[in-house]
């Protein structure tokens, strides 16, 4: 990848189903699926749609994100926001999503969820012996406590 891209992460009450929309839709096949979870990676328009079974969820939203490039542009975004005086938490070799990721919460007024992560995919499908490991993520993605405390479900 050679951009950033705005990540959509949707609660998805039949990830199948929802699959198979989105790859008629934008007319690209997914480019990960798993058991309740699917990402598209598109194009045109850059975008990472992130779907999740979650068919119980309050809200659609399941969280905003921007994909970055490398580890740098996460680290340099890392920086611009402690100088703009954001607050900030920061979780290296996060696996979550099915993959390792170096990533930023931001602190975000009036964002469903209190928060916009900004990262970078350091290895897009770890082994499944990893697949445990917690992650600052891994409970927002399941609707439990975000990295704001806040209940993201």
């Amino acid at each position: 990848m050679s951009t950033t891209r705005i990540q959509l992460a949707l609660n998805v009450g039949d990830v199948a189903a929802a699959t198979a929309f989105y790859e008629r839709m934008f007319a690209v096949a997914p480019h990960k699926v798993r058991d309740g979870y699917a990402n598209f990676v598109i194009e045109d328009p850059p975008l990472k749609l992130v779907l999740i079974e979650n068919p119980g969820a309050a809200e659609r939203l399941n969280h905003l994100g921007v994909e970055a490039a490398t580890t740098g542009h996460v680290t340099a975004a890392l920086e611009r926001f402690q100088a703009a005086g954001l607050a900030v938490t920061v979780a290296e070799h996060d696996l979550c999503c099915h993959a390792t990721q170096d990533k930023v919460f931001v602190a975000a007024p009036e964002v469903p969820l209190g928060w916009w992560e900004f990262y970078s995919v350091t290895e897009d499908d770890p082994a499944e012996a990893h697949a445990t490991t917690e992650s600052v993520c891994a409970a927002a993605c399941a609707g439990q406590d975000g990295p704001d405390g806040t209940c993201c479900g």
